[in-house]
């Protein structure tokens, strides 16, 4: 009865909060700040359009999505009775709702716990109408999905990653916690099927299947990255540089752009890098391992990224939402920055975006708040993660009675798998 009524909680606050998020992007409810549905009302019916002939939009630099993406592109094809954005919005709202659906489901399995699905309710809500505006919902849905097969089910795990990222790239990167051996044979041999699979059918049928790979190469230091924090303090100081619109995002063009766009670059090389030495020192698991190495990896790969837009906050909330489906999971403290950075990014977009642009004082303490979460996420993160996996076992063994050799789980079960 107890956990019938917390599902009911759940329900009634998810039915509660997206009924005005649908109220948002329908312009039944004006939120402040520029209008967020503008994306799909214009550039995503614009490609739909160009889609719909069978090539991408070669000549349009703000296409800079893999392949897949063109499936959600034209999703609303499948509402026909709808108008385009419409039709976006209640698909959005469809993913949304499934994903809801299985953390509840996973939330009452043995070693698992609700307050995933409690994540998810309240990190969308927070997040604002930019959810149902953009379509990283339908692909935090394939993630969340992979996340929650990864234990019993790799191979299923890794269609649904390299499916994801076909759609988006950075599902890529659930793949990194896998059990060393059999379980990471068969996951990561079905996502690179799976990817080959979807790419090659794309290549075959439709032209300009590849050219987001030249778009995303030139873009710049989006204003809202935390590169960015150097230029809007130097725009203070003299910086003769300049805001713009540029391939899609507000980024800043000028002297020393290219630089902190290389350091970036280079920190995310460093995250792989470290992401790489935790792999392989890893020597014990929990049932949460999987979830918990791909929410830092997001994390990490999120931070460092030229571009923070506020649609990756979901990535995140859907991989901590997660994590703390598992009761073995540390990431709860991780977890709650991030849903605090969630609730800044919709007050630095598109509440008060103006003042990010003009980097006044707003707008800085702004990004300084939500970069600093993140960072301070991602360090907290790793730090969870090593402790657990690598630093607390060792311990053990060092305790350990002479002659005896304290073994990690076999590769390929979860040491407190239900």
């Amino acid at each position: 009865m107890t956990r019938m009524a917390g599902t009911a909680r759940i329900l009634a606050v998810w039915v509660l909060t997206r009924t005005v998020l649908l109220l948002c992007v329908f312009h039944v409810l004006t939120a402040p700040g520029p209008d967020v549905t503008s994306d799909v009302s214009v550039i995503y019916q614009g490609w739909y359009e160009v889609l719909r002939t069978g090539t991408f939009p070669l000549d349009d630099v703000t296409w800079q999505y893999p392949p897949a993406a063109a499936l959600a592109i034209l999703s609303p094809d499948l509402l026909p009775f709808l108008s385009y954005a419409a039709a976006f919005f209640v698909l959005c709202l469809l993913a949304d709702a499934a994903v809801c659906g299985l953390l509840l489901y996973a939330g009452g399995r043995p070693g698992k716990s609700p307050r995933g699905a409690w994540f998810w309710v309240v990190g969308v809500a927070l997040l604002g109408p930019i959810v149902y505006a953009r379509y990283d919902v339908l692909v935090t849905a394939v993630a969340v999905a992979a996340l929650l097969a990864g234990a019993r089910h790799p191979r299923a795990m890794g269609a649904l990653a390299g499916f994801g990222a076909l759609l988006k790239v950075w599902p890529v990167l659930l793949l990194v916690g896998t059990p060393r051996g059999r379980s990471t044979r068969r996951s990561w041999t079905a996502a690179a099927a799976t990817a080959a699979g979807v790419a090659l059918t794309f290549l075959v049928a439709m032209p300009g299947a590849l050219a987001f790979l030249t778009f995303q190469r030139d873009r710049g230091t989006e204003v809202e990255s935390l590169g960015a924090l150097v230029f809007h303090l130097a725009r203070h100081l003299g910086w003769q540089g300049e805001v713009r619109l540029n391939y899609g995002s507000v980024e800043f063009l000028g002297p020393y752009v290219p630089l902190v766009s290389t350091v970036a670059q280079v920190l995310s090389a460093a995250a792989f890098g470290w992401l790489l030495v935790w792999r392989l020192r890893a020597r014990a698991r929990s049932a949460s391992t999987l979830a918990d190495a791909a929410f830092v990896a997001v994390l990490l790969f999120t931070t460092t990224s030229r571009v923070i837009s506020p649609q990756y906050l979901l990535w995140l909330i859907g991989a901590a939402a997660v994590c703390l489906a598992f009761r073995t999971s540390r990431m709860e403290l991780p977890a709650r920055l991030v849903l605090v950075a969630a609730f800044v990014t919709f007050l630095e977009f598109p509440v008060w975006f103006s003042h990010v642009v003009a980097s006044d004082p707003l707008g800085i303490a702004l990004l300084l708040v939500r970069n600093g979460l993140l960072v301070a996420a991602a360090l907290l993160g790793c730090r969870d993660l090593w402790r657990q996996t690598v630093s607390e076992p060792r311990a053990e063994e060092r305790q350990s009675m002479p002659g005896q050799v304290s073994r990690a789980p076999s590769e390929d079960t979860y040491a407190s798998a239900p």
